[in-house]
């Protein structure tokens, strides 16, 4: 796996649920979930916490994980992208000489991840010519049916026109939605581009159950009822 880059993107100042990314869940930190999995995976020089966080470069010294820097405050506020925070690093690793194929992005809001589930989507991105393999889940909300916006005489339209003869959402096409847990990213394709501009991404399906992505107060409850009930394991 030394092709591959590991990044935690772990800013400070979560306004959802503050000092969200070292808040304990369970029995231990959030961002020491992403960190815990990506060590099933590759050694700790290609692991690149990124942060502004002092309480979480902390953590990860009693980790005994360091780190290569301290995130720039000008790619730590709340209109930084993860595509900012990306190239930052993989600048930053150049720098020192190292270039990578890939980079694994693992989102600490993003905990509940089993081992296969990263093995199967690096299988996706090792057998085909995507620029991007993210997970996902089917979305419940259908742009054929239940998503709309609004047109500019005020009236709501529907985000995506039917297809001729379907009539029903259930024969609609199937619509998904990132779910925040895995991307892995082709370095050279990224340099060339954006994140978000990226055309030939192949979607990795993961279980909801997996798929949480916490944002909110509601989710970190619905977070924790998970672990108590063991509704999610672990490898």
């Amino acid at each position: 796996m030394e092709e591959y880059l590991f990044i935690i993107p772990a800013r400070a100042g979560s306004k959802g649920i503050p000092g969200k990314n070292i808040k304990q869940l369970a029995d231990k930190p959030l961002i020491q979930y992403s960190i815990d999995f990506a060590r099933q995976f590759t050694n700790d020089e290609h692991i690149c916490l990124s942060t502004n966080d002092e309480a979480a470069a902390q953590i990860a010294k009693k980790l005994n994980l360091a780190l290569p820097f301290i995130r720039p405050e000008n790619i730590s506020g709340d209109t930084a992208s993860a595509d900012e925070v990306i190239k930052q690093a993989l600048n930053f690793y150049e720098s020192l000489g190292k270039k990578y194929k890939a980079i694994v992005y693992l989102q600490p809001t993003s905990p509940f991840r089993l081992k296969k589930h990263l093995l199967e989507a690096l299988s996706l991105f090792e057998t085909n010519t995507a620029d991007l393999v993210v997970s996902v889940c089917e979305s419940h909300l259908n742009p054929y049916f239940s998503l709309f916006e609004e047109n500019k005489m005020g009236f709501l339209e529907r985000s995506k026109q039917l297809p001729a003869g379907i009539n029903r959402r259930q024969d609609a096409p199937k619509a998904w939605q990132y779910n925040g847990s895995i991307f892995i990213i082709r370095v050279d394709a990224l340099m060339k581009s954006s994140l978000h501009q990226l055309e030939r991404i192949k979607k990795y399906v993961m279980d909801n159950i997996y798929a949480i992505d916490i944002d909110t107060a509601l989710d970190w409850k619905y977070a924790e009822f998970l672990l108590e009930q063991k509704l999610v394991s672990f490898d």
